[in-house]
């Protein structure tokens, strides 16, 4: 079963990690996908630029609206993503808990739903 990892973390600690941390960081987080890849979890995964470089788009009838960020006065956002396989929740949980990036915020770990 699929299960899409949504990473939350807080910008501003990421802001604020030196440059070695940094790199340090994205070194761990993409031998952390290799780890998955290597063991048949892995299907895709991606970080986010920071929230104020997006934008919510919205649409009422007719009516488009846009709307730069940040959205919402928060200490976590979305900072990116991760779907991976799992034999079962309790499986997708485990997987989750060893994102390097989980100690700047946290994981949502949810089903993913077939449409037909």
């Amino acid at each position: 079963m699929k299960y899409l990892c949504l990473v939350y973390v807080n910008e501003k600690k990421l802001e604020a990690l030196s440059p070695k941390d940094a790199q340090t960081l994205n070194h761990d987080s993409l031998a952390y996908d290799r780890h998955l890849r290597e063991n048949g979890h892995f299907i895709a995964a991606q970080a986010l630029e920071f929230v104020k470089a997006g934008v919510v788009v919205r649409r009422q009838g007719d009516k488009v609206s846009v709307t730069d960020g940040p959205f919402a006065e928060t200490n976590e956002q979305v900072g990116g993503f991760i779907l991976v396989e799992a034999k079962d929740r309790d499986e997708a949980i485990r997987l989750a808990s060893k994102v390097p990036v989980i100690e700047f915020g946290r994981v949502e770990v949810r089903p993913v739903r077939e449409l037909v």
